[in-house]
């Protein structure tokens, strides 16, 4: 029987760190489970995320499609991990098509979670072991997080005091991630708070070696996760926020950006 656990988010909880330790350690962990992530889903992440931002049904339709194709070129092995955090749909903070304001992931990440399991039980069989693992971190550092992102990522002209009221009742990771394993159940939903695990050897990735089972002999040969996605420096951010408000040009607001990034120092 084929067991597949779907790392589904959520954004800024260390995903990044444990993709980059899934791939580098790909080879060393290959007795014990394959591993999908980016770049074998790239084109149904990106369906993921503009169906969070646009949610038609046809979007919905679209990201199936890519799925299974996805899908079909894994072949059948015992475990499969697959990696996508936009399989959670679009991070609080950008807009959808509307002009909305997303808030929270749930609506789309348990309608994009249902034609996963479905699309799972096509491929592999009704038989296949599916369970939703998500990464998780404390609400107020996890929105600072988030807010420090899209200064870099877009052009988002809100201080974070103003961003952050723009959500008084936001829920946490841990409790989006709580609502799903309700109206997900029976299937289980799994989850990892980056305070637990980002000080560890193997990062947030500790958390999905052990789920799957992978043995002290094998995780001991392993190399250590990377810290990746750090953020910026408050001066980096304040140099985003500058220039999100002042710099007209798209293309010369990138290029500033860049800048920026290249004096991290």
């Amino acid at each position: 029987m084929t067991r597949v656990i779907v790392h589904a988010g959520f954004h800024k909880t260390g995903t990044t760190s444990l993709q980059e330790f899934m791939v580098d350690n790909r080879d060393a962990l290959a007795p014990h489970l394959a591993y999908y992530g980016k770049a074998a889903l790239l084109e149904a992440g990106s369906d993921a995320r503009i169906y969070a931002q646009k949610p038609f049904p046809w979007r919905l339709s679209r990201f199936r499609r890519s799925f299974r194709k996805a899908l079909n070129a894994i072949p059948d092995t015992d475990t499969i991990i697959l990696s996508r955090e936009t399989f959670s749909g679009g991070m609080p903070g950008h807009r959808r098509g509307s002009g909305a304001l997303m808030t929270s992931y749930f609506g789309p990440a348990l309608r994009l979670a249902r034609v996963i399991t479905a699309e799972l039980r096509r491929r592999f069989g009704r038989e296949v072991e599916i369970t939703f693992f998500y990464t998780t971190r404390a609400r107020e550092n996890w929105i600072r997080s988030v807010h420090g992102h899209l200064l870099r990522s877009i052009r988002l002209t809100d201080d974070f005091d103003t961003f952050r009221a723009r959500f008084p009742a936001l829920a946490s990771p841990e409790e989006e991630a709580k609502r799903l394993r309700a109206a997900l159940a029976p299937l289980p939903v799994v989850t990892a708070a980056l305070e637990d695990w980002g000080a560890h050897r193997e990062g947030p990735a500790g958390a999905l070696l052990d789920l799957v089972g992978v043995p002290a002999e094998t995780r001991a040969t392993l190399t250590p996760a990377p810290r990746a996605n750090p953020g910026q420096s408050p001066e980096q951010q304040s140099a985003f926020l500058a220039l999100n408000r002042d710099t007209a040009s798209k293309a010369a607001l990138k290029a500033r950006k860049a800048t920026v990034l290249s004096n991290r120092g």
